[in-house]
């Protein structure tokens, strides 16, 4: 028998990066374009660029992803469309991975031939979604980070012929789980799923009110599976290694990569073991963790006492007079790239070193310029390392580079004259007020004369619940189903429906999956599902969805646009507490059901619901003065999310309309 033998598959954000993980011998690299990218801070590629380079990377064997994975707006279609119209005939990747699963069937209207895969935003967390995935034309699904050795051992166990799991063995870890974290864009418009998350996790919180001792209560260690990959060569349906990290520079991924392929080529090799390990702390990367790989010893990835901004910490600031300074930790070489503080500091600011300077030794610090001119750093703001050049890796990239330009750039081809597919709306029918609690609310059996009544379904909500009324709940999905969760839930599904339980509310899409049979069922696609735009709306109907809800991130002219568009009757989230993120860690420290102060001042808290924690902001969602517009535009379903409120929060000192005016990026 052959041995079972995972692609590394390396991060590019740039030109230098995809050369270096070349370079080190990935056998694939991801990366993503100018538009339509999770991660658009990072360089990106253009068509022209990205066709030579992998025609170059074809010619050694490495495969070449793109991510587009990010949520499509309702006007994004014929933009996604025709770049991917343009990039199929253009650079010819071998694959694409998307989070909007609308993007599927536009990418094969498009003329894509290459692989769909889907990204671990689209939040396919537990085993039925894998035969979902498959059917709707994915060869491979991206696992979430959050999961342990056994469960990736019941998602491999589940895994269907023709499907590949990939998983995250290096890099940043988000502290919400992915796909379903609005904390960005909650704050200002900046979505994670738009690729422009502003990581709020990483800034420092205080409990206890304003007395409290400020700490990075969210902020998670770098994920480092290191010498624990070797079972993962036991299971052959994990056909991909992923490094996370298309915002590094090309030390990094030179570094990494070599690391991950003595790992897997030489596992048995005590020696490369431990080379390994020593490139992996080369690499320039936050304090590293394991996180909850391994099921019987979870290490806790969040230390709040801990710094944990990208780079490796080499000092803190030290003043003397009007001058501020370092004494490095570590040597400092030419072409160094430092940081100073974070990106909320008014002192934040990326310098380049022009000399070497030892451990120990003195380096004062360049004015602040540009913005934070005249903002001088505090005594023991920290400096981080957080990217190097040295002289050979530099001078092996150059040598690539001159057998590149052998071949120029192809030109970019005429622009697209792409068409998406246009869907007819149904005719407005009866509109349907829904409250959602988390029980059935005591001496109600409906909620209310006038509204439907939705309940989060667990065990003993179902059994509260009289049998003649349980027919007329819709019963609410969790938005995050583990791999350990989904035999319950099978089985809660089977006992709601003997009760006589009729209508689902699904918050993912690849709960379709949890069904045998669905006669007789109503299916709804619930708000969690991050529904943004027609097509998708599609796909979600394909899958015997009845009616969805949109994702309430949408800016307001959004919302109104979409029924108009939509296949399928659609519903919104109207009123009560919207979360700013879901997460399956969290620090001993965070106590539940407290006040949490941001920098700014801004109220969050936590609360435990199944097997996650859910961060609230400490004030309701609600779009009732927009109420006739969405009418007017044809909305369906007007739910309200009735979370009972924390007990510190006697009245919200305000509301939100979440992104309705100040739009979403």
């Amino acid at each position: 028998m052959d041995r079972h033998i995972p692609e590394i598959m390396a991060p590019a954000g740039d030109r230098a990066s995809f050369l270096a993980a070349v370079a080190a011998g990935a056998d694939a690299v991801y990366l993503g374009l100018k538009h339509f990218s999770a991660r658009m801070q990072a360089k990106n590629f253009g068509l022209g660029e990205l066709s030579a380079l992998t025609d170059y990377a074809h010619e050694r064997n490495v495969r070449v992803h793109v991510a587009m994975n990010v949520l499509l707006k309702p006007e994004d279609a014929r933009a996604a469309g025709g770049l991917l119209e343009r990039l199929a005939r253009t650079v010819k990747p071998d694959a694409l991975i998307v989070q909007d699963l609308g993007l599927m069937p536009l990418a094969r209207q498009a003329g894509f031939e290459g692989d769909l895969h889907v990204s671990t935003l689209a939040n396919a967390t537990h085993p039925a979604a894998l035969k979902v995935a498959q059917d709707l034309g994915a060869s491979r699904v991206v696992l979430p980070r959050e999961l342990d050795l056994d469960e990736v051992k019941l998602m491999a166990g589940a895994c269907p012929p023709g499907l590949g799991l990939e998983i995250f063995v290096h890099g940043a870890l988000c502290h919400c789980v992915s796909g379903r974290c609005w904390w960005s864009s909650f704050f200002g418009g900046k979505s994670g799923l738009r690729g422009r998350c502003v990581q709020p996790c990483r800034r420092l919180y205080r409990q206890g009110g304003t007395k409290g001792k400020p700490e990075g209560l969210f902020s998670c260690q770098d994920l480092s599976l290191d010498v624990l990959t070797k079972p993962l060569l036991d299971v052959p349906q994990v056909t991909s290694w992923k490094i996370e990290g298309r915002k590094k520079g090309p030390h990094y991924v030179y570094y990494v990569v070599s690391a991950y392929r003595l790992l897997r080529d030489s596992s048995g090799d005590p020696t490369a073991r431990k080379t390994a390990v020593s490139l992996l702390e080369q690499a320039l990367g936050r304090p590293s963790t394991h996180g909850v790989f391994l099921p019987q010893r979870p290490y806790p990835p969040v230390k709040p006492g801990q710094e944990t901004a990208s780079g490796l910490l080499i000092g803190q600031v030290k003043r003397e007079g009007t001058k501020t300074f370092i004494q490095p930790r570590e040597d400092l070489l030419p072409g160094d790239l430092l940081r100073l503080g974070c990106e909320d500091d008014a002192w934040h600011q990326t310098f380049p070193l022009r000399r070497r300077i030892p451990k120990g030794g003195r380096l004062d610090l360049p004015a602040p310029t540009g913005p934070h001119r005249g903002a001088a750093p505090p005594s023991k703001a920290s400096v981080f390392l957080i990217d190097r050049r040295e002289p050979e890796l530099m001078q092996l990239l150059a040598g690539m580079e001159k057998e590149l330009a052998l071949r120029p750039e192809p030109p970019e081809k005429e622009a697209s004259s792409f068409r998406p597919k246009v869907f007819n709306s149904p005719q407005p029918g009866k509109r349907t007020e829904l409250h959602v609690f988390r029980a059935l609310p005591r001496g109600s059996a409906r909620g209310g004369k006038a509204a439907e009544t939705g309940i989060w379904l667990e065990r003993s909500a179902l059994l509260d619940v009289p049998r003649p009324v349980t027919g007329r709940i819709w019963w609410w999905l969790p938005p995050v189903i583990w791999p350990n969760e989904e035999e319950r839930y099978r089985n809660l599904l089977v006992e709601a429906r003997e009760r006589g339980a009729r209508i689902f509310v699904l918050n993912a899409p690849w709960q379709t999956g949890l069904f045998e049979d669905r006669e007789g069922l109503r299916l709804i696609g619930g708000p969690f599902c991050n529904l943004a735009n027609a097509q998708t709306a599609a796909q979600y109907a394909s899958l015997g969805m009845e009616s969805v809800f949109v994702s309430p991130e949408l800016s307001g002219a959004e919302l109104l646009s979409l029924p108009r568009t939509s296949p399928v009757p659609l519903g919104i989230v109207v009123g009560g507490f919207w979360p700013l993120g879901l997460t399956r860690i969290l620090a001993e420290e965070v106590r539940t059901e407290e006040p949490i102060l941001s920098p700014r001042g801004e109220v969050a808290w936590v609360r435990k619901h199944g097997g996650n924690h859910w961060i609230y902001p400490g004030w309701e969602l609600d779009l009732s003065s927009h109420r006739r517009e969405l009418e007017q535009a044809g909305y369906a379903i007007y739910a309200s999310l009735l979370e009972p409120w924390p007990r510190f929060l006697e009245s919200a000192p305000r509301t939100s309309v979440f992104n309705w005016d100040q739009g979403l990026l």
